[in-house]
């Protein structure tokens, strides 16, 4: 009887292995558009802002730490946080510039 029931649910005809690849096809282009292209376009402005750091910038850190570039030494950043209060970070955990 299962028998039966699979071979009447076969697909009959000469349903061709192009329409069948053309669904796969198609999500893999929408997950390229929707979802990697934009993230890559983000990592390239992040990266662009971090190698565009200077001196007396107030950032932003991705710990939502405010602070004053004093110094840069490679990938280290000093920060001024307050009067004589410095915090060292990475550069890649500066998030963006601070605009009050």
């Amino acid at each position: 009887m299962l028998q039966l029931l699979l071979f009447q649910a076969a697909p009959q005809g000469g349903g061709s292995s192009l329409m069948g690849l053309l669904f796969p096809l198609l999500i893999l282009v929408v997950f390229y558009f929707f979802l990697i292209r934009p993230q890559v376009k983000r990592q390239k402005e992040q990266q662009k802002f971090v190698d565009s750091l200077r001196d007396g910038m107030e950032v932003v850190t991705t710990a939502g730490i405010i602070g004053k570039v004093v110094k840069i030494d490679g990938n280290v950043v000093r920060l001024l946080i307050d009067e004589k209060t410095y915090l060292r970070v990475l550069k890649q955990t500066i998030s963006g510039e601070f605009k009050a």
